[in-house]
């Protein structure tokens, strides 16, 4: 329920157990921070993993005994006149689902870090940044309020930055560092405002006092209006963390950080941040229609503009990157037509096969001398055994190949679409089409054909160690199996909905058709039908390209046919953005600093200056240091006084 309900006899009430899951990642934080030059790298990178590993298995043992929703208040925090917000942890379905995959997929990308950093001078440093990192993201998902949320929500976004921007030595790696942080301020404006609106219309912050006013003040257009502008600048705020057009440029810039990076804030903990929101606000977004055809409508356009783009990448992170933006394009427009179990659904088995292949791209780049360029690889499968076969479990479950989970998720998507409106179904089948393709594309060029890096690179390709091998493995089995949470089909229980459904009751009563709505059973299988024979025929025509044809992409000054260009540059967003907001701050900022700062204020400062300096160059010549000058000055002094005394009368 989204009521707030206070721990009975029953509940956990061990507050400890709900402090320690955020806290052990940030002492873990502090002590590699405080001790980074004194630790190796490899205890540093074992205090990281073992203390996300105590909030997973705190997380899995409040989930296990798990009964009801309640609050934790761990203490009074802001109190203004009537504005009464607490310092509070909110134990619920949602919070303990994104605990778990928190901890669950943070632990495996941890332990992942030890090897894949292990030759880097400053290992203690990005340990205690991961650390923070998971730390913000549990406070996110714990707070009871829009409040703490908004904190985490502010902790991740510093976090990327320093991850991002961890190799800060290359000039390239701190533009994308700021790139992503100022992009996601202009989410987070929309997100404040949103925020303050939503005080002022509730009079309170708290989830279950603003879901459950919000649930009863169903009075007509006015209640929609508000809705509508509440959710909207909540919306915006999702748009910058969760990487939705147009906010979604500094998502393929932040490859620039370690690879485990790139895998921690697309998989498990950043670009998910923006879907929780919306998950947890659905009483809101359930009260504004309007709201709702905005969301899967630039959803399904971001799915199919980014999928477009990873067509013609060539450096492998870069094509994960923008497949990324698809897939989170996808879980938006879940939530545009209410499928909010779906997009949840879709949350976890993303996490799952997302961080496998990123963590793959990095086992692969390791055993090729940091080599990104797919045009450089080729025929690694016979020296990467692991990593190739765990990477096309994640292929074939982005791709929506049964029975890997993605084919679940994806598939129930698409169904709710389906209902929904059958053109915006088609346009998701034709990206998911897409999606199998370029993630195939992929996977060929780097694993199939003759090697074409250098003689060098070859004499040194390797398996990585098992620190990086097992984690592959271990997120290769969730890839594998994870969806069958969700296979009604095959158990007869759609096991994650029936656990969600508590977090819905307010939607379900506001709009009870949304969520009855159900396909035939000959529909159904149309559906499964035409999903399954998208996925394999992207495979199909990359294999004949890549494979068959041995065809190689176009190097960077190599001729292309003006779609391919367009498509290659990345539709020119970057240049556009450039010349609309970035060019011109730049110039206005180096305008108010030379007419400004330097004809108006610098003049006025030195001025004063330059007058102190004045007055003490003729104060100089009273103290001379001359007993006769100031006895004649003590003279003058009294015959002034006297002079002043007899002028007044």
């Amino acid at each position: 329920m989204q009521e707030t309900v206070l721990p009975a006899a029953g509940a956990p009430n061990s507050t400890l157990l709900y402090i320690l899951i955020p806290l052990l990642p940030f002492l873990g934080f502090l002590i590699n921070g405080l001790l980074n030059k004194r630790l190796s790298g490899t205890i540093a990178g074992v205090i990281g993993s073992a203390t996300v590993l105590g909030s997973f298995l705190i997380s899995a043992y409040l989930f296990s005994t798990f009964q009801y929703q309640y609050t934790v208040t761990l203490f009074d925090w802001i109190s203004v006149g009537s504005m009464q917000i607490p310092f509070s942890y909110q134990i619920d379905q949602l919070s303990l689902i994104m605990l778990l995959l928190v901890t669950g997929v943070g632990f495996l990308i941890h332990v992942y870090s030890i090897g894949y950093m292990h030759h880097d001078e400053n290992v203690g440093k990005y340990f205690s940044f991961l650390n923070l990192f998971v730390f913000s993201m549990l406070v996110l998902v714990l707070g009871a309020n829009f409040v703490i949320l908004f904190i985490g929500w502010e902790g991740v976004g510093l976090c990327s930055y320093l991850l991002i921007g961890f190799w800060n030595k290359h000039e390239n790696f701190n533009n994308a560092a700021k790139k992503a942080f100022i992009i996601n301020r202009v989410g987070d404006l929309g997100f404040l405002l949103g925020i303050f609106l939503i005080y002022l219309t509730f009079n309170s912050v708290q989830y279950g006092e603003v879901f459950q006013k919000a649930s009863l003040a169903q009075f007509g257009p006015y209640t929609a209006s508000i809705c509508t502008a509440i959710t909207l600048l909540l919306f915006v705020g999702a748009m910058g963390k969760s990487a939705q057009l147009p906010l979604y440029t500094w998502l393929p810039d932040a490859m620039a950080g370690p690879t485990p990076v790139s895998a921690l804030i697309h998989a498990a903990t950043m670009v998910t941040a923006g879907i929780y929101m919306v998950l947890r606000s659905n009483v809101l977004f359930t009260l504004s229609p309007t709201t709702l055809e905005v969301v899967g409508i630039v959803g399904l356009a971001t799915a199919f503009f980014a999928a477009t783009i990873g067509l013609a990448q060539n450096d492998i992170k870069k094509v994960l990157a923008y497949s990324t933006v698809s897939q989170l394009g996808y879980m938006f427009l879940a939530l545009g037509v209410m499928g909010y179990t779906s997009s949840m659904f879709h949350v976890l088995t993303h996490a799952f096969f997302k961080a496998l292949m990123f963590l793959g791209a990095g086992s692969v780049i390791h055993a090729m001398s940091n080599e990104q360029d797919m045009r450089r690889m080729g025929g690694l499968r016979k020296a990467l055994p692991i990593t190739f076969i765990t990477f096309l479990i994640g292929c074939l479950a982005i791709s929506g190949i049964p029975p890997f989970s993605g084919f679940f998720s994806k598939d129930e998507i698409l169904s709710h679409v389906y209902e929904h409106n059958k053109l915006m179904w088609a346009i998701g089948l034709f990206t998911s089409f897409l999606t199998a393709f370029y993630m195939f594309r992929l996977l060929f060029l780097t694993f199939f054909g003759q090697f074409r890096g250098t003689e060098e690179q070859k004499h040194h390709l390797h398996e990585s160690p098992a620190s990086m091998t097992l984690p592959l493995i271990i997120l290769a089995v969730l890839a594998a199996v994870g969806g069958f949470m969700g296979a009604p089909m095959i158990l007869g229980k759609h096991y994650l909905a029936d656990y969600l459904a508590p977090l819905f009751t307010y939607s379900q009563r506001i709009n009870p058709a949304a969520f009855a709505a159900e396909v035939d059973h000959n529909t159904e299988l149309m559906l499964i039908g035409a999903s399954v024979a998208a996925g394999v025929l992207g495979i199909v025509l990359a294999y004949v390209q890549y494979v068959s044809r041995g065809v190689l992409p176009a190097e960077d000054e190599g001729q292309r046919s003006a779609p391919e260009s367009l498509v290659y540059h990345k539709y020119y967003v970057d240049e556009l953005y450039n010349a609309l907001f970035v060019r011109p701050i730049m110039g206005l900022s180096r305008g108010l600093y030379r007419f400004v700062e330097q004809g108006i204020i610098d003049p006025i400062v030195n001025g004063f200056g330059r007058i102190t300096l004045g007055g003490g160059q003729l104060l100089r010549y009273v103290q001379t240091g001359t007993t006769g000058m100031y006895l004649i000055l003590m003279v003058v002094g009294i015959v002034l006084i006297l002079a002043l005394n007899l002028f007044r009368f």
